[in-house]
């Protein structure tokens, strides 16, 4: 899609994002008997269409296809007039079914000469690695331990006086007992550790009961976080009979620590004293944690010590038009610097797998690509379930109808510089430039793999809104509309509705967008996820439960 017909929208009823298109998406509701002008050539709409959603240029007949963004989005399940609207009783899911050659897409990287000499400021590790954040993480090896996790968590907490949710205990106390009761438990003035952005506390439902594969997979993940540069060391809770155990992390850690730089503390509850002995035990490592994390202090990094996962959820009709084209254009820039982008969610990658592959940098890369993809779809087949079951009510309600029109646009998030290497769920990112990760389609799932790989920094593209953030990472919402941003404000940090009313550039916003990437990194822009204490966390669960 280009940025010059996005800029040209302003004050337009429709667009057509690609010259091959045979669609117009509507830029607001359009009532039956409009007339749209479709570069010379007037189309009269049949019926209303809303706006986000799509009508035809021309009649098609059944099976012909529906073409969006210049690929295959769909085929029409029977005969649509010109100037229908196209919808989930006429249009089924559909790709492009010409096969997907290496050809070394030519790339023109964007101008960055505004970022020269730009640093942010950050944690530097022993490894070389510079973390956004600088966290203790507290994690169970299996779900037995949840309920330990939690004592630990709110026992952290009123040491430290750093409730996440105490505005909200306070309201509750107002509510009850007026505004006497909600003086009550006042914060302290001044934070403990200062250098130190909390202790942050994962839980799940893995460990134990699945297969072999699926606790190697967790293993994998958790030396993710625990050697994540945001994390300044780690306390591990096991019970000690799960399947997985202790030193299949221990293994985890080492792959990605050889040299045992990182601070990890292991606890067994069933070889431990009793109860009170393996709380004040691991109490202990998280306080003399957060004390030597605190010695770090933020320092100028270089921006190619950025690395960005990009994200959608909730995502709309205008997602492919604004947001997501937009983090696109920031991964762009960031690659240009020396940078990294992770691009992930391999069932909304599904139908543009062609497009990937042109990009990818050489033909080893394109081929561990096409090997992800197909094997996902098979065990997907396997279990009775197809790429095409992707998108949510939400996204068909607001225009995205099928699968590959998702995906068609959800893929511009990745923006158009090289794939460098191509990732497996849990592996770690090794190549700098745009990587792409095998994961799922679901937003938390996702964004947690995307941390675990290596991301430092989240963007996260969102049409409905979503409260979505991670543990150990930053998660910056980007809005696809102005509407939601406004209605939703508590969540979002950054607009993109100016480019669907043509009053800004997908380019100069790009600038302001990679600006707060990096006031972010640097701690002067808390993001809203941070602020809401959201710290989701899900590993997915590739097996079956045994």
């Amino acid at each position: 899609m280009s940025q010059t017909i996005i800029s040209d929208t302003f004050q337009r009823p429709s667009l057509r994002v690609h010259a091959l298109d045979n669609v117009h998406v509507a830029l607001k509701d359009l009532p039956a008997g409009t007339e749209i002008d479709d570069d010379g050539r007037t189309v009269r709409l049949t019926e209303a269409v809303r706006h986000k959603h799509k009508f035809t240029l021309a009649p098609l007949a059944e099976g012909e296809l529906v073409i969006m963004y210049g690929v295959t989005v769909g085929r029409a399940t029977r005969a649509i007039a010109e100037g229908a609207a196209i919808t989930t009783e006429n249009t089924e899911h559909s790709t492009d079914s010409h096969p997907a050659q290496a050809h070394r897409d030519h790339w023109s990287a964007p101008d960055v000469s505004r970022f020269s000499g730009i640093t942010f400021d950050g944690y530097h590790r022993p490894d070389g690695r510079v973390g956004t954040s600088n966290v203790w993480l507290v994690v169970p090896l299996v779900f037995c331990e949840n309920r330990n996790i939690e004592v630990l968590r709110q026992c952290v907490a009123d040491a430290l006086g750093e409730d996440p949710y105490r505005d909200y205990k306070r309201m509750a106390r107002e509510l009850l007992h007026g505004e006497a009761g909600a003086a009550r438990d006042a914060p302290p003035s001044q934070p403990l550790f200062p250098n130190v952005d909390g202790v942050r506390f994962l839980t799940h439902t893995l460990g134990c009961g699945g297969t072999d594969d699926d606790a190697r997979a967790l293993c994998q993940l958790l030396a993710g976080y625990i050697c994540h540069p945001n994390v300044a060391g780690a306390t591990v809770l096991s019970l000690g009979c799960q399947k997985a155990q202790i030193e299949m992390l221990r293994q985890a850690v080492a792959q990605r620590d050889p040299q045992g730089l990182r601070p990890v503390h292991y606890f067994e509850q069933q070889a431990a004293q009793g109860e009170d002995a393996l709380i004040r035990e691991a109490l202990t490592t998280i306080f003399d944690g957060i004390k030597e994390a605190d010695r770090v202090t933020r320092r100028p990094a270089p921006l190619s010590a950025l690395t960005i996962g990009v994200e959608c959820g909730g995502s709309d009709g205008f997602s492919g038009l604004s947001a997501n084209p937009l983090v696109g254009a920031v991964i762009d820039r960031l690659v240009t610097l020396g940078g990294s982008g992770i691009l992930s969610e391999f069932p909304e990658l599904c139908g543009v797998e062609h497009k990937l592959v042109a990009r990818c940098r050489d033909d080893h890369v394109a081929e561990r690509f096409r090997e992800l993809m197909d094997a996902y779809q098979r065990h997907a087949a396997a279990v009775g379930a197809h790429f095409s079951m992707n998108p949510s009510p939400g996204n068909i309600r607001d225009g995205l109808i099928t699968d590959a029109m998702k995906s068609a646009g959800a893929a511009k998030k990745g923006g158009d510089s090289p794939v460098v290497d191509v990732l497996d769920y849990t592996e770690p990112t090794v190549r700098q430039g745009l990587n792409l990760l095998c994961t799922p389609g679901n937003d938390v799932e996702s964004t947690t793999a995307l941390v675990g790989s290596g991301a430092n920094l989240v963007m996260f593209t969102t049409g409905l809104g979503t409260p979505t953030g991670n543990p150990i990472a930053p998660v910056l919402k980007v809005a696809s509309n102005s509407e939601m941003a406004q209605r939703l404000p508590d969540l979002i940090d950054f607009d993109a509705g100016p480019i669907i009313r043509g009053e800004a550039r997908i380019g100069e916003l790009a600038d302001e967008l990679l600006q707060l990437c990096i006031d972010t990194a640097s701690g002067r822009y808390q993001p809203r996820a941070v602020r809401l204490a959201q710290h989701d966390f899900i590993p997915w669960k590739r097996g079956v439960s045994l």
